[in-house]
């Protein structure tokens, strides 16, 4: 047992490559979801639905971690006996700025002061193990995360630019808490769409990939525990930060994660736990809490960026439009490795 304390960012050229790798990696089924109120009779209009402003979450609303604890799935099941988690969802304490401070701003950020409300009256770290809070460094690699963390804004190196910024994916863990999401579900498949890219999780057992091949996004290999969809993550290239502080892990990482979602279909946490001996002392656990959002919450520019479709008649439907990246996709970064001797 475990307790513990849409627009995506894509280019033309990607998205079109990422829409025929999943059609052609996933089966085309029928939606399961319900529609949210019942469809107007013939002849008559629906009265358009209106957008509620949302109940709790928020980019930095949540002070606490709800607990919510692997154990049996009562809720809603999909044909092929999976848990139905579709939908949107977005994190709830904290944007992308800051790892171990979710709402305690950029460090050496010129254009804002620090926070002036006290430490403890803050989100707790997304680093829940420890306890302490912070990332179990090696000499060697907290030394490059603090340059990391000083260069964001003085890039006067290629690694010090934040990969977000030239249009790349998120990666793991950040994609959870840069912008929501959208879960999507097929026989064999648990899909994640994210502001900044995708992901697939294979349910089918499969080998990961050799070694040689490695992802923004990891190669994930999953199966369902209960309420707890659990996935096994290599082949990451890590190159993507945790956060604005600038933490990252060597391509050497081996992560374990835990979707841990609650029966009442609303909350769900994210668990992962990370080892890497070539960068950190011990293993370490990252955990960030997510809150669905529907049709009935009101758009959210970091959110829910999701505007109602024009569908005049019927229940109303999210239009999860795409947005092109202007950055430009240009090389850049690296790999932080420790020097040779």
């Amino acid at each position: 047992m475990y307790s513990i304390a849409h627009t995506r960012h894509i280019g033309p050229i990607a998205l079109a490559c990422r829409g025929l790798a999943i059609l052609a990696l996933i089966p085309t089924v029928a939606s399961t979801q319900q529609p949210a109120t019942a469809p107007a009779a013939a002849g008559t209009a629906a009265a358009p639905a209106a957008r509620q402003q949302p109940a709790g979450g928020g980019l930095a609303y949540e002070k606490t971690v709800p607990v919510i604890e692997s154990g049996k799935w009562t809720g809603k099941r999909l044909a092929d006996g999976q848990p139905d988690v579709s939908g949107d969802w977005s994190n709830t304490i904290g944007n992308h700025n800051n790892t171990t401070d979710p709402q305690g701003g950029v460090p050496n950020d010129p254009r804002s002061p620090p926070p002036t409300t006290k430490r403890e009256d803050r989100a707790p770290s997304r680093i829940s193990d420890p306890a302490d809070g912070q990332l179990p460094y090696l000499p060697w690699a907290r030394a490059k995360q603090i340059e990391f963390q000083n260069g964001f804004f003085n890039n006067t190196k290629p690694e010090y630019v934040e990969p977000l910024s030239r249009c790349a994916p998120a990666g793991i863990p950040k994609s959870f808490y840069w912008h929501g999401y959208e879960i999507r579900q097929y026989p064999g498949y648990v899909v994640f769409l994210f502001n900044s890219g995708s992901r697939i999780i294979y349910l089918n057992n499969q080998q990961h990939l050799p070694s040689a091949i490695s992802l923004w996004q990891g190669d994930s290999r999953g199966h369902w525990e209960g309420n707890t969809l659990v996935v096994d993550v290599s082949n990451l290239n890590s190159k993507a930060r945790f956060g604005r502080t600038g933490e990252f892990t060597t391509e050497n990482v081996h992560v374990v994660e835990r979707y841990i979602f609650d029966n009442d279909g609303k909350h769900y946490n994210y668990v992962a736990t990370f080892t890497d001996p070539d960068a950190f002392s011990r293993p370490f656990t990252v955990t960030v809490p997510a809150r669905r959002w529907t049709t009935d919450d009101k758009e959210n520019g970091w959110h829910y960026e999701v505007p109602l479709a024009n569908n005049p008649g019927k229940p109303p439907i999210a239009d999860h439009f795409e947005r092109i990246c202007v950055e430009n996709n240009f090389g850049f970064g690296q790999v932080a490795v420790q020097a040779k001797k």
